[in-house]
């Protein structure tokens, strides 16, 4: 699919693609003859991936780290750090998923107040 396509299905804008490129976090699968980026459906899933990682707070680098991890557990299913590496985000986002959760709590708490007035 182009980069387009990839945008509107992703809901990212064309330029946090482009700069998710230019950064080595997506990689095109390929380019067409006209040098337009061609990307695949397993793209999208790391695109996916990426996305879901922003509202949780995980900073660019440690995105990357994500992906190299999972990419060593797709070539070999039994490599322990990489197994590690992932477990150790798995636990930082329930982490970072609880403090939102008290965040958002918090919020409606305060929502709550204020009608009541």
């Amino acid at each position: 699919m182009h980069i387009g396509e990839l945008a509107d299905r992703s809901e990212l804008s064309l330029r946090t693609i482009r700069h998710y490129d230019e950064i080595g976090l997506l990689k095109p699968s390929a380019r067409s003859d006209g040098g337009y980026r061609l990307y695949t459906e397993r793209d999208f899933e790391r695109l996916m991936l990426i996305r879901r990682m922003k509202p949780l707070g995980f900073a660019l680098e440690e995105m990357g780290e994500l992906l190299a991890a999972t990419d060593a557990l797709e070539a070999d299913p039994a490599d322990g750090a990489a197994r590690a590496r992932v477990d150790a985000f798995l636990a930082e986002a329930v982490e970072r998923r609880a403090k939102l959760e008290r965040q958002l709590a918090a919020a409606d708490e305060f929502i709550a107040r204020l009608s009541a007035r």
